[in-house]
């Protein structure tokens, strides 16, 4: 079955294309003071080590606006300068040559600064990302709708979309971002339907990891599965290396990440033949580990029931018995393991996989 896409522009953002019909890449923020260049690098690299495509750092003081092109020169992956309130950072992060710059439209000050902010991104070729939020829509916006509507973030995102083109700069990534899943995914929805522009998706203030998670899984998820959305950011309570974690889940979930190992596992009932639960966890540990670039899947089942049919349908899979289990290959009953030995065997099978075999 072909997967929908929405046909959205390009943009590039440092060595990253966003849009286009591009991978989807995955964006995280840092929570250092962008100041504390060494501690900031740090952090960045961190990210890139777990898979991070696009790093955005915070800007609200001047020393971090006259540490950016440190950043910039320092990290790995291209970087986001995020401004809030002074229009005067914006220009110093252009100067400073960062890959992309976000402002938030409700909070940037008058339509005249933002003009500037244009011009100087527009000659020096720098996309920006017009970052509109839930919690930071213009006034009158917030007055006409009475609360941050679907319909509100989208006039507020096609304002600023209406000023960019007045000054012919069309290097635009939208983001339309809202607490309420619901409300942002109809946000998303409407702006999908009313631009071509690339769309940064994310649902703002989730949570923790796990209610977090699951919150972004279903927002982001549900645009992902109809095709839209070009780069993602799961906005966590918690380390941010848990957000790029979570991001390439669900991107795995959809098939639309990079190669990897994804693994499936039955439900549990009283049919459960063994420790699938250590085997499971043992395994997923020793696959994250390891970092598999293989695009395969992995069945782990507990049972005789639906153990061999799931494991069929798996380029690799086990169905336990008793004290043992059968291990499968595209479909076939390669040979029969030891309950002690399944973990091992499993990942001795994900090393040595040959697709062309």
């Amino acid at each position: 079955m072909q997967r929908p896409r929405r046909i959205s522009k390009t943009v590039q953002v440092g060595q990253v294309q966003v849009g286009g019909g591009a991978p989807i890449s995955v964006q995280s923020m840092t929570v250092s003071k962008t100041h504390k260049v060494d501690t900031t690098l740090a952090e960045i690299q961190g990210l890139a080590d777990a898979g991070v495509d696009i790093v955005r750092v915070a800007v609200p003081r001047p020393e971090d606006a006259a540490a950016l092109q440190d950043i910039v020169q320092g990290a790995s992956v291209p970087i986001v300068a995020d401004i809030h309130f002074n229009h005067t950072y914006a220009l110093q992060a252009i100067e400073a040559r960062v890959a992309k710059v976000r402002i938030n439209p409700g909070n940037i000050g008058k339509e005249e600064w933002e003009s500037e902010v244009l011009l100087a991104a527009k000659e020096a070729q720098i996309p920006i990302r017009i970052g509109v939020n839930s919690g930071s829509l213009e006034r009158d916006i917030l007055d006409k709708y009475g609360y941050p509507q679907p319909e509100a973030l989208l006039e507020s995102a096609l304002r600023h979309v209406e000023i960019c083109s007045r000054h012919g700069f069309e290097d635009i990534v939208i983001s339309v971002k809202h607490s309420d899943v619901f409300f942002m995914i109809q946000a998303y929805r409407l702006v999908a339907e009313r631009t071509d522009f690339p769309l940064h998706l994310g649902v703002t203030e989730s949570g923790s990891l796990k209610s977090g998670t699951i919150k972004s899984a279903i927002g982001i998820g549900a645009l992902l599965a109809d095709g839209i959305g070009d780069t993602i950011r799961v906005s966590l309570a918690t380390d941010s290396i848990k957000e790029v974690e979570a991001g390439h889940a669900i991107l795995k979930s959809l098939r639309l990440g990079r190669p990897g190992v994804n693994i499936v596992a039955c439900p549990t009932c009283g049919r459960l033949n063994g420790d699938l639960f250590s085997i499971v966890k043992d395994v997923e540990a020793a696959v994250d580990a390891r970092k598999f670039d293989k695009d395969l899947t992995v069945a782990l089942m507990g049972c005789a029931v639906n153990g061999p049919g799931e494991a069929q349908g798996a380029d690799l899979g086990i169905s336990l018995g008793r004290g043992r289990a059968h291990l499968f290959k595209r479909g076939k009953v390669v040979g029969t393991v030891p309950e002690a030995d399944i973990v091992q065997t499993v990942l001795d099978a994900i090393e040595s996989w040959d697709a062309q075999a």
